[in-house]
């Protein structure tokens, strides 16, 4: 089993007075079909409510909910000007990752925005078959086998609509990546994988206050678009020199996915003192137009569609200087997947798959829980302390359908990821130092064995 560790330190140095932050939920559902220990890559932008669990659905978090829904930018009230250095590493060797990012809000009347940017270096995991490949002649490690850059990018700008309750924004966010943590797990076999692409993101948010309840509305677009190069080492046999040759073979995969979504939240202060209740609808249509035949699972696949829906309720309680959250979140997700025929193919039984033709098809259905709670404490006028737990449970259903071999299974998968954080805050005038820190267990780094005695083809 491993574990990834996050610790995020923010020194935040504002021109006037810090703000209240929080993470908002995000609008693009996450998928999982296998329990790969990938570290916290995406978290590096400050939040207040990291070290009480991640909770966000009835707990406001004004540094970080702007990023999620631009409209929510409308309480930045001054400029303020932040850094979030942060470390991340998995357990047993299985690779690190470290991103600087500054980010910026700014105020003029009743427009308001912010932008940032970082940059990220992710080191790759080491395995002991890659050391003993690389031993073979013709192949000269390369720099970015021990290393990784990605640069992200993200800006908003809204603004407040009349003298209303209304506010909107626009916010856009792109990346040029040269790894996605946890992606060399999926190919065990290989002895070098190479990795590049984008990932960018559009998204409308409309955010209303009123005197109770608020309601957020987002629409969002995001395009991930990715290659994978898998090294492998083919062992031939010579027969005429009575020795083995190493060959090597470049696989090319592409990863691509295209998102529409739309979010809906709602918070509303109860009647009881200090208490307060919020909810969360999304809605996420995923399409697959390239993916990826990963070793880890024997699923052949190539396009496919997914929907993806979230569900959540929150409570939260604040009483003097103590604040407590409760998040509740359901993920129903049904995706469907298949296999297309390259040449023209003909059965025994006398059937004919032409090019293009479904030869697998793929039926998944998730049904995905997420529990999150925290509590804050205010041990003084200038200290904060936090500590949460965030529970992932994990669950699906693969309904396989070989339709060359008229074949049918069915694969039941789940696993728990438990995620206790910890946080603390120190304010001195207008800065602000925070501390998190976030432990993953439930995650692994999954492989094959090295293969003794792996036989060999021959090469004439």
């Amino acid at each position: 089993m491993a574990a990834s560790v996050v610790r995020t330190f923010a020194l935040s140095l504002l021109l006037a007075v810090l703000l209240s932050p929080t993470p908002a939920a995000a609008q693009v559902v996450q998928v999982k079909t296998v329990p790969v220990a990938a570290g916290d890559q995406g978290l590096f932008l400050p939040s207040q409510t990291l070290g009480m669990g991640n909770v966000s659905l009835a707990v406001d978090d004004s540094l970080a909910d702007p990023w999620s829904n631009p409209g929510k930018g409308v309480f930045v009230r001054e400029p303020a000007f932040l850094g979030s250095p942060t470390l991340y590493t998995i357990s047993g060797s299985g690779g690190n990752g470290r991103t600087f990012p500054v980010a910026a809000f700014l105020r003029s009347g009743a427009w308001f925005g912010g932008f940032a940017l970082a940059l990220q270096q992710i080191d790759n995991t080491g395995r002991d078959e890659q050391v003993f490949f690389r031993a073979w002649p013709g192949q000269a490690p390369r720099l970015s086998d021990a290393s990784n850059r990605n640069l992200y990018a993200q800006a908003f700008v809204g603004s407040r609509l009349g003298d209303g309750p209304w506010s909107l924004g626009l916010a856009l966010a792109g990346a040029s990546l040269d790894a996605m943590d946890g992606v060399d797990l999926l190919y065990a076999n290989a002895t070098a994988i190479r990795q590049n692409g984008t990932a960018g993101d559009v998204r409308l948010g409309l955010y209303r206050q009123g005197e109770r309840d608020d309601l957020g509305i987002v629409l969002v677009h995001n395009r991930v678009s990715m290659t994978h190069d898998v090294t492998y080492l083919d062992a031939l046999w010579d027969p005429w020199g009575g020795n083995t040759l190493p060959r090597w073979r470049v696989d090319k995969n592409e990863d691509k996915t295209r998102t529409w979504g739309t979010q809906v939240t709602w918070n509303r202060s109860l009647t009881a003192p200090g208490w307060s209740v919020g909810t969360l609808l999304t809605v996420n249509r995923m399409s697959h137009p390239k993916i990826p035949n990963y070793e880890i699972q024997n699923i052949p696949r190539d396009p496919g569609t997914t929907w993806a829906y979230e569900m959540g309720m929150g409570l939260s309680r604040s009483r003097g200087p103590t604040t407590f959250g409760l998040d509740v979140i359901v993920q129903p997700i049904w995706s469907e997947t298949w296999q297309e025929a390259e040449l023209e193919l003909k059965t025994p039984d006398g059937r004919t798959f032409r090019p293009g033709d479904r030869t697998i098809e793929n039926d998944f259905f998730f049904t995905n829980v997420v529990l999150r709670t925290g509590i804050s404490h205010d041990t003084g006028p200038s200290t904060t302390v936090q500590a949460g737990l965030e529970l992932r449970s994990y669950d699906y259903t693969l309904d396989q359908r070989n339709l060359v071999e008229s074949s049918f299974r069915s694969q039941d998968e789940s696993w728990m990821e438990w995620s206790p954080t910890v946080g603390a805050t120190f304010r001195l005038d207008d800065v602000e130092l925070r501390y998190a820190g976030r432990l993953t267990t439930g995650t692994g780094q999954p492989g094959r064995a090295p293969a003794v005695g792996r036989p060999v083809r021959l090469v004439l």
